[in-house]
């Protein structure tokens, strides 16, 4: 009989669990090996790579907006003081507009 090992659980803040789930969810290394490798073969011709390649980089970008525009872990960002601080370390760096 087989066995399988429990992932063991990561204690994730609010919605960091779909956040990274979302960044990871995209399909880019299938799709950019299949893809090729289908028109090399003669298995799909250039139209149909063509929406092949687009699905996959909408398939990656979709999830990414997403992930963005509503899970972000705030948490993690820098505070606007510790951007301010970052920005006026840097030599040339432009005032932050107030």
């Amino acid at each position: 009989m087989l066995k399988f090992r429990r992932v063991p659980k990561i204690d994730y803040l609010g919605h960091e669990g779909t956040y990274y789930s979302l960044m990871m969810s995209t399909g880019l290394t299938f799709g950019t090996i299949s893809a090729p490798f289908g028109l090399n073969r003669q298995i799909i011709d250039r139209t149909q790579y063509s929406h092949v390649v687009a699905t996959v980089i909408g398939s990656a970008v979709v999830p990414t907006m997403i992930a963005n525009a509503f899970f972000t872990p705030k948490h993690l960002l820098p505070s606007a003081a510790t951007r301010s601080e970052a920005t006026a370390t840097v030599p040339g760096a432009a005032e932050p507009a107030s």
